[in-house]
């Protein structure tokens, strides 16, 4: 019966008295999406693939020449590009970390039966729906030295947080925190709901200690979910440019995205540009396959 319904048209509908076939209902909802697809996403990505083999402008008029591999030769033997690369990896370790510390701590705490639960979780998930320039720019004030918040709240005077440059990207990555942890938090609520009761009670008549419970039952349970989390700030911590870009100026905050967007729209570089934008596709693709692995044995277990 079930088959009969998805594969047959009702006799009286509209489609029908058209001619209409399944086949071609379903093409009407697929192929403008496939073509969607196709026109803003998969061919941008090979048109940029073509440019990244040539020493093309966009601000110059002359035809593009093609270079063969030369503009991955160059960035790959520039210390400042690898400098750049160091910045941001040292942002994604701080900042993801400090994600799934405040993240995953925040949801073993709601993690219960607590009132007005609904709401206090509704409202610790603003910050991920806030736009990226409004909490650059909200957070930009908070470090102020004069009248910033944060300062006054800490007793620290008149800390300079953005200008500072050995504290500037830490300032960035606090701000990322506050705005993402929500995200890792969420996930590892619905983690830790789905981890049986029965085994804690198990756990409880064994009179077994809550670091032994937490260790052998709720972080082996939770952490399949909670590498799907990190696998996913990891890549946009990866990728992060608006709060750099808004919070600070300083050269100990240049990531690689503000570097690629420095070389495309500012030296206008296009096609090493490109070349850079496809070797940070390719670590970004490295560092998400290696997660995948391990969470691959993470449910083996």
């Amino acid at each position: 019966m079930a088959t009969a319904v998805l594969t047959t048209l009702d006799p009286n509908s509209r489609s029908a008295a058209r001619g209409m076939s399944d086949l071609t209902i379903r093409n009407l909802f697929i192929i403008p999406t496939i073509v969607f697809l196709i026109v803003f996403n998969i061919f941008p990505l090979i048109y940029s693939l073509g440019y990244s083999f040539t020493d093309f402008r966009a601000s110059s008029p002359a035809a593009a020449n093609f270079v063969g591999l030369q503009n991955y030769r160059e960035l790959l033997n520039d210390p400042f590009i690898w400098s750049n690369f160091a910045i941001t990896a040292k942002y994604v370790i701080v900042s993801v970390v400090g994600q799934v510390i405040v993240g995953f701590g925040v949801a073993l705490l709601l993690n219960r039966d607590i009132p007005l639960k609904g709401l206090l979780t509704t409202l610790l998930l603003l910050p991920m729906m806030l736009s990226m320039a409004v909490v650059g720019l909200f957070w930009k004030l908070l470090y102020d030295p004069s009248f910033g918040i944060i300062n006054y709240t800490l007793g620290l005077g008149s800390f300079e947080w953005l200008s500072n440059p050995d504290m500037a990207l830490y300032a960035v990555a606090i701000t990322d925190i506050w705005m993402w942890s929500p995200f890792v938090m969420l996930l590892s609520l619905a983690g830790l709901s789905a981890v049986p009761k029965h085994l804690y009670e198990a756990a409880a008549i064994d009179r077994a200690g809550s670091f032994y419970t937490f260790f052998r039952i709720t972080l082996p349970l939770v952490a399949p979910i909670l590498m799907i989390a990190i696998i996913f700030r990891t890549m946009e911590a990866f990728k992060t440019f608006d709060l750099a870009y808004i919070l600070t100026s300083q050269p100990t905050t240049e990531v690689i995205s503000i570097r690629l967007y420095k070389m495309a729209f500012q030296e206008w570089q296009t096609g090493r540009s490109c070349a850079l934008a496809y070797i940070v596709l390719i670590m970004i693709l490295a560092i998400t396959n290696i997660y995948v692995k391990y969470l691959n044995k993470v449910k083996e277990r």
